[in-house]
């Protein structure tokens, strides 16, 4: 059996991370170019020009025209934060090489921090990369089909019915011959309205959807992608067609990622949250050296989520 070269690539390992990014000032450092590749200026004036000092142990900048004080995490996912950059780092860097998940608890011990400061900071980063994956635009090859995160509960309704179950739409694009590329995730129900506006935000025009009998998916029609439609009815043996190799895989690989890593989180309230998750590593797997940098990246470009914003729900993502 021939090896997969995207599974089997290296990565960042831990001790390459530590000889990175394993001091304050390391990760400072890697802050500083990731936010100013040319140079520090001031978010007021625009001035080049500035000095430097420290404030209970920050860095702040200041402008030498307007005289504006910056400190290094202002206007940051960091914002605020009472714990070391170094800690943020790690917890980056665990997020983006695991090859599954990591729960906060794993994360709160790993950390060594509380559990509430773990899943906060998880939820933060979570968030990061959903912001930076909303616009993704598949093309091409398209396979789509609509999934559930949750299960039955005791005593309450089976099947499609049951209210622990939230529906999302997966979609992955693909080569011609079928070799997943790039996925796009989304929560929502699976209404004629609601697939046209994934459609329209997620699929090219020239794109070409195959999807099975279910009547909604007609509606990416609207936005002028080709329809593919193949009827497969139930049972095992319609996740084994070879049309929907590509979403079936990744689908059986997200759920059993998510069930082996999190006894239970609120499906309704954060599954926008762990589906962009799943979608940002996906979509970034080709290259895993470059997920953290790329990530500090987004986190230097977010703008600051407070605990409050972060704890709110977002219905109908």
């Amino acid at each position: 059996m021939t090896m997969n070269r995207v599974q089997f690539q290296p990565g960042l390992s831990m001790a390459e991370f530590m000889n990175n990014f394993g001091s304050d000032a390391q990760c400072e450092e890697a802050l500083i170019a990731s936010r100013w590749p040319a140079g520090f200026f001031c978010p007021a004036c625009g001035c080049a020009q500035h000095g430097s000092f420290r404030r209970a142990g920050l860095l702040y900048f200041q402008c030498s025209a307007c005289r504006h004080q910056c400190s290094l995490i202002a206007g940051t996912i960091f914002e605020s934060t009472k714990l070391a950059l170094s800690r943020w780092f790690l917890a980056m860097h665990l997020l983006t090489q695991s090859k599954n998940n990591v729960a906060a608890l794993e994360l709160m011990r790993h950390l060594g921090v509380c559990y509430k400061t773990a899943w906060l900071i998880k939820h933060k980063l979570m968030e990061v990369m959903r912001v930076r994956e909303d616009d993704r635009l598949l093309d091409g090859r398209v396979e789509i089909d609509d999934a559930y995160l949750g299960g039955e509960r005791s005593g309450g309704k089976s099947g499609r019915g049951s209210e622990n179950k939230v529906p999302f739409v997966a979609a992955v694009q693909t080569t011609p011959d079928g070799k997943p590329q790039l996925v796009c995730l989304r929560q929502q129900p699976f209404t004629h309205e609601e697939v046209a506006a994934f459609a329209a935000r997620s699929i090219a025009p020239s794109a070409t959807v195959v999807c099975d009998g279910l009547w909604c998916f007609g509606a990416v029609q609207l936005v002028g992608a080709d329809h593919e439609r193949h009827v497969t009815g139930g049972g095992k043996a319609c996740t084994e067609l070879p049309q929907f190799k590509a979403v079936n895989t990744f689908l059986g690989n997200l759920k059993r990622s998510l069930g082996g890593t999190y006894h239970a989180f609120n499906f309704a309230k954060y599954a926008h949250r762990y589906l962009a998750e799943a979608q940002y590593r996906f979509n970034r797997r080709f290259d895993l050296r470059s997920i953290l940098p790329r990530l500090l990246h987004a986190a230097c470009l977010s703008t600051p989520n407070p605990a409050r914003v972060i704890r709110v729900a977002e219905v109908g993502r």
